[in-house]
Protein backbone atom coordinates (compact mmCIF):
# COMPACT_ATOMS: atom_id res chain seq x y z
CA UNK A 1 0.00 0.00 0.00
CA UNK A 2 2.85 2.41 0.82
CA UNK A 3 4.44 1.66 -2.56
CA UNK A 4 1.11 2.30 -4.30
CA UNK A 5 0.65 5.62 -2.48
CA UNK A 6 4.21 6.70 -3.32
CA UNK A 7 3.61 5.90 -6.97
CA UNK A 8 0.28 7.72 -7.00
CA UNK A 9 1.65 10.94 -5.46
CA UNK A 10 5.19 10.74 -6.83
CA UNK A 11 5.17 14.22 -8.37
CA UNK A 12 4.58 15.79 -4.95
CA UNK A 13 8.18 14.93 -4.05
CA UNK A 14 9.22 17.71 -6.46
CA UNK A 15 9.27 20.96 -4.46
CA UNK A 16 8.08 23.28 -7.23
CA UNK A 17 5.20 21.01 -8.16
CA UNK A 18 4.25 20.55 -4.49
CA UNK A 19 4.00 24.33 -4.06
CA UNK A 20 2.01 24.65 -7.27
CA UNK A 21 -0.42 21.86 -6.38
CA UNK A 22 -1.01 23.14 -2.83
CA UNK A 23 -1.76 26.68 -3.94
CA UNK A 24 -3.99 25.49 -6.75
CA UNK A 25 -5.96 23.14 -4.48
CA UNK A 26 -6.80 25.93 -2.02
CA UNK A 27 -7.71 28.34 -4.80
CA UNK A 28 -9.81 25.77 -6.67
CA UNK A 29 -11.82 24.77 -3.59
CA UNK A 30 -12.97 28.32 -3.01
CA UNK A 31 -13.30 28.91 -6.74
CA UNK A 32 -15.96 26.18 -6.78
CA UNK A 33 -17.59 27.84 -3.78
CA UNK A 34 -17.89 30.95 -5.92
CA UNK A 35 -19.11 29.06 -9.03
CA UNK A 36 -21.85 27.38 -7.01
CA UNK A 37 -22.81 30.68 -5.39
CA UNK A 38 -22.89 32.43 -8.78
CA UNK A 39 -25.28 29.85 -10.25
CA UNK A 40 -27.53 30.17 -7.23
CA UNK A 41 -27.35 33.97 -7.35
CA UNK A 42 -28.42 34.00 -11.01
CA UNK A 43 -31.46 31.83 -10.26
CA UNK A 44 -32.37 34.14 -7.36
CA UNK A 45 -32.18 37.42 -9.27
CA UNK A 46 -33.74 35.98 -12.46
CA UNK A 47 -36.67 34.26 -10.72
CA UNK A 48 -35.44 30.70 -11.50
CA UNK A 49 -34.80 31.25 -15.22
CA UNK A 50 -32.75 28.46 -16.90
CA UNK A 51 -32.19 30.72 -19.89
CA UNK A 52 -30.62 33.42 -17.71
CA UNK A 53 -28.29 30.83 -16.22
CA UNK A 54 -27.39 29.68 -19.72
CA UNK A 55 -26.58 33.25 -20.77
CA UNK A 56 -24.33 33.84 -17.75
CA UNK A 57 -22.51 30.56 -18.38
CA UNK A 58 -22.06 31.52 -22.03
CA UNK A 59 -20.67 34.94 -21.10
CA UNK A 60 -18.22 33.32 -18.70
CA UNK A 61 -16.87 31.08 -21.45
CA UNK A 62 -17.10 33.43 -24.45
CA UNK A 63 -13.62 34.91 -23.74
CA UNK A 64 -12.31 31.34 -23.86
CA UNK A 65 -13.60 31.13 -27.42
CA UNK A 66 -12.15 34.51 -28.37
CA UNK A 67 -8.80 34.74 -26.55
CA UNK A 68 -7.55 31.23 -25.75
CA UNK A 69 -5.56 30.76 -28.96
CA UNK A 70 -3.79 34.07 -28.42
CA UNK A 71 -3.13 33.11 -24.80
CA UNK A 72 -1.42 29.97 -26.10
CA UNK A 73 1.04 32.15 -27.99
CA UNK A 74 1.70 34.10 -24.78
CA UNK A 75 2.50 30.84 -22.99
CA UNK A 76 5.09 29.99 -25.68
CA UNK A 77 6.60 33.49 -25.75
CA UNK A 78 6.84 34.59 -22.10
CA UNK A 79 7.64 33.25 -18.65
CA UNK A 80 4.64 31.16 -17.61
CA UNK A 81 5.38 31.65 -13.91
CA UNK A 82 5.13 35.43 -14.22
CA UNK A 83 1.95 35.18 -16.27
CA UNK A 84 0.33 33.02 -13.57
CA UNK A 85 1.14 35.60 -10.90
CA UNK A 86 -0.53 38.30 -13.00
CA UNK A 87 -3.76 36.38 -13.65
CA UNK A 88 -4.15 35.26 -10.01
CA UNK A 89 -3.82 38.91 -8.94
CA UNK A 90 -6.54 39.88 -11.41
CA UNK A 91 -8.85 37.18 -10.07
CA UNK A 92 -8.31 38.44 -6.52
CA UNK A 93 -9.42 41.95 -7.50
CA UNK A 94 -12.50 40.75 -9.44
CA UNK A 95 -13.74 38.44 -6.69
CA UNK A 96 -13.33 41.18 -4.07
CA UNK A 97 -15.34 43.71 -6.07
CA UNK A 98 -18.13 41.23 -6.81
CA UNK A 99 -18.30 40.08 -3.20
CA UNK A 100 -18.71 43.65 -1.96
CA UNK A 101 -21.43 44.27 -4.55
CA UNK A 102 -23.44 41.19 -3.51
CA UNK A 103 -23.03 41.96 0.20
CA UNK A 104 -24.37 45.46 -0.41
CA UNK A 105 -27.68 43.94 -1.59
CA UNK A 106 -27.79 45.99 -4.78
CA UNK A 107 -26.61 43.36 -7.26
CA UNK A 108 -28.47 43.07 -10.58
CA UNK A 109 -28.42 40.38 -13.23
CA UNK A 110 -26.53 42.52 -15.75
CA UNK A 111 -23.78 43.05 -13.17
CA UNK A 112 -23.43 39.29 -12.73
CA UNK A 113 -23.19 39.04 -16.54
CA UNK A 114 -20.36 41.60 -16.65
CA UNK A 115 -18.52 39.89 -13.82
CA UNK A 116 -18.82 36.49 -15.52
CA UNK A 117 -17.41 37.89 -18.77
CA UNK A 118 -14.48 39.56 -16.98
CA UNK A 119 -13.79 36.40 -15.01
CA UNK A 120 -13.81 34.39 -18.22
CA UNK A 121 -11.35 36.77 -19.88
CA UNK A 122 -8.80 36.10 -17.13
CA UNK A 123 -9.52 32.36 -17.31
CA UNK A 124 -8.89 32.40 -21.05
CA UNK A 125 -5.31 33.51 -20.37
CA UNK A 126 -4.72 31.40 -17.27
CA UNK A 127 -5.87 28.00 -18.55
CA UNK A 128 -3.40 27.35 -21.40
CA UNK A 129 -0.56 28.93 -19.41
CA UNK A 130 -1.25 26.68 -16.41
CA UNK A 131 -1.61 23.56 -18.56
CA UNK A 132 1.71 24.22 -20.30
CA UNK A 133 3.46 25.24 -17.05
CA UNK A 134 2.96 21.79 -15.49
CA UNK A 135 5.43 20.38 -18.02
CA UNK A 136 8.11 22.71 -16.54
CA UNK A 137 7.54 21.56 -12.96
CA UNK A 138 8.48 17.87 -13.40
CA UNK A 139 10.52 15.82 -15.86
CA UNK A 140 8.84 14.04 -18.75
CA UNK A 141 8.57 10.66 -16.99
CA UNK A 142 6.50 12.25 -14.20
CA UNK A 143 4.38 14.43 -16.48
CA UNK A 144 1.40 11.99 -16.77
CA UNK A 145 1.39 11.66 -12.99
CA UNK A 146 1.58 15.43 -12.50
CA UNK A 147 -1.26 16.04 -14.96
CA UNK A 148 -3.39 13.39 -13.25
CA UNK A 149 -2.74 14.90 -9.81
CA UNK A 150 -3.67 18.34 -11.14
CA UNK A 151 -6.96 16.86 -12.38
CA UNK A 152 -7.41 15.17 -9.00
CA UNK A 153 -6.90 18.52 -7.23
CA UNK A 154 -9.50 20.09 -9.51
CA UNK A 155 -12.02 17.39 -8.73
CA UNK A 156 -11.23 17.38 -5.01
CA UNK A 157 -12.19 21.04 -5.14
CA UNK A 158 -15.42 20.09 -6.96
CA UNK A 159 -16.27 17.82 -4.04
CA UNK A 160 -15.35 20.15 -1.19
CA UNK A 161 -16.28 23.47 -2.83
CA UNK A 162 -20.00 22.94 -3.55
CA UNK A 163 -20.50 21.33 -0.13
CA UNK A 164 -18.90 24.37 1.53
CA UNK A 165 -20.93 26.67 -0.71
CA UNK A 166 -24.22 25.10 0.35
CA UNK A 167 -23.45 25.76 4.00
CA UNK A 168 -21.95 29.20 3.39
CA UNK A 169 -24.96 30.38 1.36
CA UNK A 170 -27.40 29.07 3.95
CA UNK A 171 -25.57 30.58 6.94
CA UNK A 172 -23.65 33.61 5.69
CA UNK A 173 -25.32 34.52 2.41
CA UNK A 174 -24.24 34.40 -1.22
CA UNK A 175 -21.84 37.35 -1.08
CA UNK A 176 -19.59 35.64 1.48
CA UNK A 177 -18.60 33.02 -1.13
CA UNK A 178 -17.12 35.70 -3.40
CA UNK A 179 -15.20 37.39 -0.57
CA UNK A 180 -13.73 34.12 0.73
CA UNK A 181 -12.71 33.17 -2.80
CA UNK A 182 -10.88 36.49 -3.16
CA UNK A 183 -8.83 35.77 -0.03
CA UNK A 184 -7.96 32.29 -1.34
CA UNK A 185 -5.96 33.73 -4.24
CA UNK A 186 -3.29 34.87 -1.81
CA UNK A 187 -2.17 31.22 -1.44
CA UNK A 188 -1.34 30.43 -5.10
CA UNK A 189 0.38 33.80 -5.40
CA UNK A 190 2.64 33.01 -2.45
CA UNK A 191 3.26 29.47 -3.73
CA UNK A 192 4.29 30.67 -7.20
CA UNK A 193 6.60 33.32 -5.75
CA UNK A 194 8.31 30.72 -3.53
CA UNK A 195 9.18 28.47 -6.48
CA UNK A 196 12.83 28.10 -7.50
CA UNK A 197 13.16 29.08 -11.17
CA UNK A 198 16.51 27.29 -11.41
CA UNK A 199 14.74 23.97 -10.69
CA UNK A 200 12.18 24.34 -13.48
CA UNK A 201 12.45 21.80 -16.30
CA UNK A 202 13.15 24.11 -19.21
CA UNK A 203 15.12 22.78 -22.16
CA UNK A 204 18.03 25.21 -22.65
CA UNK A 205 18.44 24.00 -26.23
CA UNK A 206 14.86 24.98 -27.04
CA UNK A 207 14.91 28.76 -26.80
CA UNK A 208 11.63 30.55 -26.25
CA UNK A 209 10.21 31.68 -29.61
CA UNK A 210 10.32 35.35 -30.47
CA UNK A 211 7.00 37.18 -30.87
CA UNK A 212 7.22 36.81 -34.64
CA UNK A 213 7.84 33.07 -34.49
CA UNK A 214 5.10 31.94 -32.07
CA UNK A 215 2.07 32.70 -34.23
CA UNK A 216 -1.49 31.37 -34.15
CA UNK A 217 -1.31 29.91 -37.65
CA UNK A 218 1.83 27.96 -36.77
CA UNK A 219 -0.09 26.08 -34.09
CA UNK A 220 -3.00 25.35 -36.45
CA UNK A 221 -0.67 24.10 -39.17
CA UNK A 222 1.18 21.92 -36.68
CA UNK A 223 -2.02 20.22 -35.50
CA UNK A 224 -3.40 19.85 -39.04
CA UNK A 225 -0.44 17.67 -39.94
CA UNK A 226 -0.93 15.43 -36.90
CA UNK A 227 -3.96 13.10 -37.24
CA UNK A 228 -3.19 11.66 -33.78
CA UNK A 229 -3.91 15.13 -32.35
CA UNK A 230 -6.83 16.01 -34.61
CA UNK A 231 -8.98 13.04 -33.55
CA UNK A 232 -9.03 13.72 -29.77
CA UNK A 233 -9.43 17.45 -30.41
CA UNK A 234 -12.52 16.98 -32.59
CA UNK A 235 -13.94 14.34 -30.25
CA UNK A 236 -13.63 16.63 -27.22
CA UNK A 237 -15.08 19.52 -29.24
CA UNK A 238 -18.36 17.67 -29.85
CA UNK A 239 -18.64 16.01 -26.44
CA UNK A 240 -17.85 19.22 -24.55
CA UNK A 241 -20.42 21.10 -26.62
CA UNK A 242 -23.19 18.59 -25.99
CA UNK A 243 -22.41 16.61 -22.85
CA UNK A 244 -20.16 18.59 -20.49
CA UNK A 245 -22.85 21.02 -19.29
CA UNK A 246 -23.52 19.72 -15.78
CA UNK A 247 -22.64 23.06 -14.19
CA UNK A 248 -25.80 24.42 -15.79
CA UNK A 249 -28.11 21.40 -15.95
CA UNK A 250 -27.66 20.23 -12.35
CA UNK A 251 -28.62 23.64 -10.98
CA UNK A 252 -31.82 23.62 -13.07
CA UNK A 253 -32.50 19.98 -12.18
CA UNK A 254 -32.20 20.66 -8.45
CA UNK A 255 -34.23 23.87 -8.53
CA UNK A 256 -37.00 23.12 -11.03
CA UNK A 257 -37.36 19.31 -11.00
CA UNK A 258 -36.51 18.25 -7.45
CA UNK A 259 -37.51 21.65 -5.92
CA UNK A 260 -34.46 21.50 -3.67
CA UNK A 261 -32.39 24.09 -1.87
CA UNK A 262 -28.77 25.17 -2.24
CA UNK A 263 -27.42 22.38 -0.05
CA UNK A 264 -29.16 19.69 -2.10
CA UNK A 265 -27.85 21.22 -5.33
CA UNK A 266 -24.37 21.14 -3.82
CA UNK A 267 -24.76 17.43 -3.08
CA UNK A 268 -25.58 16.67 -6.72
CA UNK A 269 -22.44 18.48 -7.84
CA UNK A 270 -20.50 16.65 -5.13
CA UNK A 271 -21.76 13.26 -6.36
CA UNK A 272 -20.49 14.10 -9.86
CA UNK A 273 -17.18 15.28 -8.42
CA UNK A 274 -16.67 12.14 -6.30
CA UNK A 275 -16.69 10.07 -9.48
CA UNK A 276 -14.52 12.65 -11.25
CA UNK A 277 -11.91 12.48 -8.48
CA UNK A 278 -11.81 8.68 -8.81
CA UNK A 279 -11.38 9.05 -12.56
CA UNK A 280 -8.50 11.48 -12.07
CA UNK A 281 -6.73 9.23 -9.56
CA UNK A 282 -7.17 6.25 -11.92
CA UNK A 283 -4.63 7.84 -14.27
CA UNK A 284 -1.99 8.86 -11.74
CA UNK A 285 0.15 5.75 -12.25
CA UNK A 286 0.22 6.19 -16.02
CA UNK A 287 3.75 6.76 -17.34
CA UNK A 288 3.21 6.63 -21.11
CA UNK A 289 1.03 8.39 -23.63
CA UNK A 290 -2.58 7.08 -23.56
CA UNK A 291 -3.60 5.05 -26.61
CA UNK A 292 -6.31 6.17 -29.00
CA UNK A 293 -8.38 3.11 -28.01
CA UNK A 294 -8.37 4.24 -24.39
CA UNK A 295 -9.65 7.69 -25.38
CA UNK A 296 -12.37 6.24 -27.63
CA UNK A 297 -13.47 3.72 -25.01
CA UNK A 298 -13.76 6.45 -22.36
CA UNK A 299 -15.81 8.58 -24.78
CA UNK A 300 -18.25 5.73 -25.42
CA UNK A 301 -18.60 5.04 -21.68
CA UNK A 302 -19.38 8.70 -20.99
CA UNK A 303 -22.01 8.73 -23.75
CA UNK A 304 -23.83 5.76 -22.20
CA UNK A 305 -23.64 7.06 -18.62
CA UNK A 306 -24.54 10.61 -19.65
CA UNK A 307 -27.68 9.32 -21.32
CA UNK A 308 -28.64 7.29 -18.24
CA UNK A 309 -28.07 10.25 -15.90
CA UNK A 310 -30.79 12.18 -17.72
CA UNK A 311 -33.28 9.32 -17.49
CA UNK A 312 -33.17 8.68 -13.73
CA UNK A 313 -36.65 9.32 -12.21
CA UNK A 314 -35.65 10.20 -8.63
CA UNK A 315 -33.15 12.39 -6.82
CA UNK A 316 -31.38 9.43 -5.19
CA UNK A 317 -30.95 7.51 -8.45
CA UNK A 318 -29.71 10.67 -10.16
CA UNK A 319 -27.10 11.23 -7.45
CA UNK A 320 -25.95 7.60 -7.69
CA UNK A 321 -25.56 7.56 -11.49
CA UNK A 322 -23.65 10.86 -11.36
CA UNK A 323 -20.75 9.10 -9.61
CA UNK A 324 -19.77 6.81 -12.54
CA UNK A 325 -20.72 9.59 -14.95
CA UNK A 326 -18.21 11.89 -13.26
CA UNK A 327 -15.60 9.12 -13.40
CA UNK A 328 -15.98 8.65 -17.15
CA UNK A 329 -16.11 12.40 -17.79
CA UNK A 330 -12.81 13.27 -16.15
CA UNK A 331 -11.12 10.01 -17.23
CA UNK A 332 -11.95 10.92 -20.84
CA UNK A 333 -10.85 14.56 -20.50
CA UNK A 334 -7.63 13.53 -18.78
CA UNK A 335 -6.76 10.79 -21.30
CA UNK A 336 -7.40 13.15 -24.23
CA UNK A 337 -5.35 15.92 -22.60
CA UNK A 338 -2.42 13.60 -21.90
CA UNK A 339 -2.52 12.12 -25.39
CA UNK A 340 -2.33 15.62 -26.85
CA UNK A 341 0.24 17.07 -24.45
CA UNK A 342 2.61 14.08 -24.48
CA UNK A 343 2.48 13.99 -28.27
CA UNK A 344 3.39 17.67 -28.68
CA UNK A 345 6.87 19.19 -28.91
CA UNK A 346 7.74 21.57 -26.01
CA UNK A 347 8.01 24.73 -28.13
CA UNK A 348 4.48 24.17 -29.49
CA UNK A 349 2.83 23.02 -26.26
CA UNK A 350 1.24 26.35 -25.29
CA UNK A 351 -0.51 26.79 -28.64
CA UNK A 352 -1.59 23.15 -28.93
CA UNK A 353 -2.99 23.09 -25.38
CA UNK A 354 -4.80 26.33 -26.19
CA UNK A 355 -6.51 24.48 -29.04
CA UNK A 356 -7.44 21.67 -26.67
CA UNK A 357 -8.87 24.10 -24.12
CA UNK A 358 -10.75 25.87 -26.89
CA UNK A 359 -12.36 22.54 -27.81
CA UNK A 360 -12.87 21.55 -24.16
CA UNK A 361 -14.16 24.83 -22.70
CA UNK A 362 -14.52 27.31 -25.55
CA UNK A 363 -17.68 25.66 -26.89
CA UNK A 364 -19.66 26.69 -23.79
CA UNK A 365 -20.78 30.05 -25.26
CA UNK A 366 -22.50 28.04 -28.00
CA UNK A 367 -23.61 25.04 -25.96
CA UNK A 368 -24.78 26.75 -22.76
CA UNK A 369 -27.58 28.88 -24.31
CA UNK A 370 -28.77 25.89 -26.35
CA UNK A 371 -28.80 23.63 -23.30
CA UNK A 372 -30.54 26.38 -21.28
CA UNK A 373 -33.21 26.66 -23.98
CA UNK A 374 -33.66 22.88 -24.10
CA UNK A 375 -34.02 22.77 -20.31
CA UNK A 376 -36.63 25.55 -20.41
CA UNK A 377 -38.57 24.05 -23.32
CA UNK A 378 -38.36 20.30 -22.66
CA UNK A 379 -37.10 20.00 -19.08
CA UNK A 380 -33.72 19.56 -17.41
CA UNK A 381 -33.72 15.77 -17.85
CA UNK A 382 -34.10 16.04 -21.64
CA UNK A 383 -31.16 18.45 -21.88
CA UNK A 384 -28.99 15.91 -20.03
CA UNK A 385 -29.89 12.67 -21.83
CA UNK A 386 -29.78 14.31 -25.24
CA UNK A 387 -26.21 15.42 -24.54
CA UNK A 388 -25.35 11.84 -23.66
CA UNK A 389 -26.83 10.52 -26.91
CA UNK A 390 -24.86 13.07 -28.97
CA UNK A 391 -21.67 12.16 -27.09
CA UNK A 392 -22.22 8.47 -27.79
CA UNK A 393 -22.77 9.21 -31.49
CA UNK A 394 -19.55 11.26 -31.58
CA UNK A 395 -17.62 8.38 -30.00
CA UNK A 396 -19.03 5.97 -32.59
CA UNK A 397 -18.09 8.30 -35.45
CA UNK A 398 -14.55 8.68 -34.06
CA UNK A 399 -14.19 4.89 -33.80
CA UNK A 400 -15.26 4.52 -37.44
CA UNK A 401 -12.80 7.24 -38.55
CA UNK A 402 -9.94 5.63 -36.63
CA UNK A 403 -10.69 2.18 -38.05
CA UNK A 404 -10.78 3.59 -41.57
CA UNK A 405 -7.53 5.50 -41.15
CA UNK A 406 -5.66 2.54 -39.64
CA UNK A 407 -7.16 -0.05 -41.99
CA UNK A 408 -8.42 -2.07 -39.03
CA UNK A 409 -11.70 -3.99 -39.35
CA UNK A 410 -14.26 -5.14 -36.79
CA UNK A 411 -15.81 -8.59 -37.13
CA UNK A 412 -18.83 -9.70 -35.14
CA UNK A 413 -19.50 -13.41 -34.61
CA UNK A 414 -22.72 -14.51 -32.90
CA UNK A 415 -22.21 -18.30 -32.81
CA UNK A 416 -21.17 -20.41 -31.05
CA UNK A 417 -20.12 -17.62 -28.64
CA UNK A 418 -20.78 -13.88 -29.25
CA UNK A 419 -17.43 -12.27 -30.02
CA UNK A 420 -16.26 -8.94 -31.41
CA UNK A 421 -12.85 -9.20 -33.11
CA UNK A 422 -10.47 -6.39 -34.03
CA UNK A 423 -8.54 -7.38 -37.16
CA UNK A 424 -5.53 -5.43 -38.46
CA UNK A 425 -4.64 -6.63 -41.99
CA UNK A 426 -1.29 -4.77 -42.00
CA UNK A 427 -0.20 -6.39 -38.76
CA UNK A 428 -1.43 -9.77 -40.05
CA UNK A 429 0.62 -9.45 -43.24
CA UNK A 430 3.72 -8.37 -41.33
CA UNK A 431 3.39 -11.25 -38.87
CA UNK A 432 2.99 -13.87 -41.61
CA UNK A 433 0.17 -16.19 -42.65
CA UNK A 434 0.64 -18.43 -39.64
CA UNK A 435 0.04 -15.66 -37.15
CA UNK A 436 -3.28 -15.52 -35.39
CA UNK A 437 -5.57 -12.62 -35.88
CA UNK A 438 -5.63 -10.14 -33.06
CA UNK A 439 -9.00 -10.35 -31.33
CA UNK A 440 -10.65 -8.58 -28.46
CA UNK A 441 -13.58 -10.60 -27.12
CA UNK A 442 -16.51 -8.48 -26.03
CA UNK A 443 -19.96 -9.86 -25.10
CA UNK A 444 -22.62 -8.44 -27.40
CA UNK A 445 -24.48 -6.99 -24.43
CA UNK A 446 -21.38 -5.12 -23.24
CA UNK A 447 -19.48 -2.05 -24.42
Amino acid sequence: MRAYVRGTFQSLHVRNYRLFATGQLISLIFGWVQITAQDWLVLQVSHNSPSALGVVTALQFTPMLLFTLYAGTLADRFDKRVLLMIVNSAWLVLATLMGLLVLSGSVRLWQVDVFAAAWGAVSAVESPVRQAFVSELVDRTLLPNALSLSAAAFNTARIVGPALAGGAIAVLGTGSAFVVNAVSYVFPLLAIMRMRPAELYRDPAAARPSPGDAGLLDGLRYVRGRPDLVLPLLLMLVISLAGFNYQLTLAVLAKNVFHAGAATFGLLVTALAVGALSGALAGTRRRVRPSVRLVLGAAAAFGVLGTLSGLMPTYLLTALILVPTGFSQIFLAQAASQRIQLGTEPHMRGRVMALYLLAFLGTNPIGAPIVGWLAAAFGARASIWLGGVISLAAAGTAVAAQLRRSGTRLRLRLVPVPRLSVYDPAAQAAAGPAAERKRVAVPTGGA
